[in-house]
C-alpha cells in the first residue's frame, strides 16, 4: 500500500514523518530504496529536534555521497513554499521494489493539478465579458407643434441604431391644442446605453431635432 507524507517542510509534517520512523532505519525495509530518495528530496535539511528524521536523514546522506564522489559546492532553493528539489537518481535497491505502487505525494499532486485547474477557470471567467443587467424604459417624445409630420418623428426616433438599445411598442397620445406625442417603450442594456446620453446626444441634437422637440422619461423599471 502507498505512504503518503505531506508538507515535510513543516513541524507538522517532521512530526508525522519521525513518528513513522520509530524502530525503523529506512521507510520501506531494512535498505535503502526509492522511497527514501523520495522523502529525502521533500526534507528540506537535517531536522535536528526530530531524532528518527535526524538519524535516517544522516543515513541516506551518507549513502547517497558514496554513490556521488564528487565535491559539492552547495546550492540552495528558494521557494515561498519550500518546494522539494530533485533528488539524484540511486542504484535499485535488492528485492525488485516496484515504483508505480507506491504514490508517496501523489494525494498532493493531484490536489495541485486540481488547484491548478481551478485557477485557470477562474482566470478565464475573470477575462469573460460579463452580461449586465437590462432597464425597460418608457419615453414620452414630443413635437415642435400640431403641424410636425409624426410618422417622420416617429422615423426618426426609431433610426437610433446603439449595442444594448432595442425599441418596442409605440402610440401617439393626445396632450391638447391638437398636438399629440409618441409614447414609446424601449430596453436598454444598462452598461452600454445611457437614457440621458440617448436623449441629448441622439434624439434632441441634429438631425433628428427637426421633429422632436424634447423627451421625458415616464418610466425606468429594471428588468
Amino acid at each position: 500500500m502507498a505512504i503518503t507524507f505531506s508538507d515535510l517542510y513543516t513541524e507538522a509534517g517532521l512530526k508525522s514523518l519521525d513518528d513513522f520512523l520509530a524502530g525503523k532505519s529506512y521507510i520501506s525495509g531494512d535498505q535503502l530504496t526509492l522511497d527514501d530518495i523520495k522523502v529525502y528530496a521533500a526534507v528540506l535539511g537535517k531536522p535536528d529536534s526530530f531524532a528518527n528524521v535526524s538519524k535516517w536523514y544522516d543515513s541516506v546522506s551518507s549513502q547517497l555521497a558514496a554513490n556521488f564522489p564528487g565535491k559539492a559546492v552547495g546550492v540552495r532553493i528558494g521557494s515561498g513554499k519550500a518546494a522539494a528539489p530533485a533528488a539524484p537518481a540511486a542504484p535499485a535497491a535488492a528485492g525488485g521494489d516496484d515504483d508505480d505502487d507506491l504514490d508517496l505525494f501523489g494525494d498532493e499532486t493531484e490536489e495541485d493539478k486540481k488547484a491548478e485547474a481551478e485557477r485557470e477557470a477562474a482566470k478565464k471567467a475573470s477575462t469573460k465579458k460579463k452580461e449586465s443587467g437590462k432597464s425597460s424604459v418608457l419615453l414620452d417624445v414630443k413635437p415642435w407643434d400640431d403641424e410636425t409630420d409624426m410618422k417622420k418623428l416617429e422615423e426618426a426616433v426609431r433610426s437610433v441604431e446603439m449595442e444594448g438599445l432595442f425599441w418596442g411598442a409605440s402610440k401617439l397620445v393626445a396632450v391638447g391644442y391638437g398636438i399629440k406625442k409618441l409614447q414609446i417603450m424601449l430596453t436598454i442594456v444598462d452598461d452600454l446605453v445611457s437614457v440621458d446620453d440617448l436623449i441629448e446626444e441622439q434624439l434632441t441634437a441634429e438631425p433628428r431635432n427637426e421633429y422632436i422637440q424634447s423627451c421625458d422619461i415616464v418610466a425606468f423599471n429594471k428588468i
